[in-house]
């Protein structure tokens, strides 16, 4: 939870991608494996693919983007780019022989990797994107580019999870939506107003 102000930028940040981290791991918690694996929109989206795809992201952007490799590449669920070749959607999905708790474990252990470098390096260090055209950049532009994107994913992840069993919001313990509100009744009224539209 964000609760106290600072003047220093990194710490911030770091705070910001810690509560987005969590926000999206928490939406694992007490989901069964074939719900945590099932696809759940025409695109495939499913909530344990969702945190793969995020490990892998900050694999990318906090290792080699800075000089730094990721100190097991032949980890199952690390994606390499002749993974992508083969299967443009190698890192949004987990083979059944891993399961939802070594997803869990891997993306912790990832996300102490990332937290290394950004602990290691100034805001202002340069590195280099290779899938952006080898465009050079700041870490201070890199982690609110993975926050961005921990935040939509978590995001993708919300909705899930409220389809799944109706768990919603920003952490277990502290949902961000309001109390004592009759959701059917919610829901009814949002209905009869989109009703009066045609429908395409």
């Amino acid at each position: 939870m964000i609760t106290t102000m600072t003047t220093d930028p990194k710490a911030d940040l770091q705070r910001y991608l810690r509560t987005a981290r969590e926000a999206l791991l928490w939406k694992l918690d007490g989901v069964a494996e074939r719900d945590l694996r099932l696809p759940r929109t025409p695109t495939g989206t499913n909530l344990l693919g969702i945190v793969r795809h995020v490990a892998n992201v900050e694999i990318g952007y906090f290792g080699p983007t800075f000089g730094r490799a990721w100190p097991d590449p032949d980890h199952p669920l690390v994606v390499d780019d002749a993974d992508y070749e083969a299967d443009p959607q190698a890192d949004w999905w987990v083979p059944a022989e891993v399961s939802a708790v070594e997803v869990v474990d891997f993306y912790r252990r990832v996300m102490d990797f990332a937290d290394a470098t950004i602990e290691a390096l100034p805001l202002d260090a340069a590195g280099s994107v290779s899938w952006w055209g080898d465009e050079e950049v700041s870490l201070h532009l890199v982690v609110t580019h993975v926050i961005a994107d921990i935040t939509r994913h978590a995001g993708h992840a919300d909705i899930l999870r409220e389809e799944i069993d109706g768990s919603a919001g920003l952490r277990s313990d502290v949902s961000n939506l309001p109390d004592d509100v009759d959701w059917a009744a919610y829901v009814t009224r949002l209905r009869q107003v989109a009703e009066q539209f045609p429908a395409s």
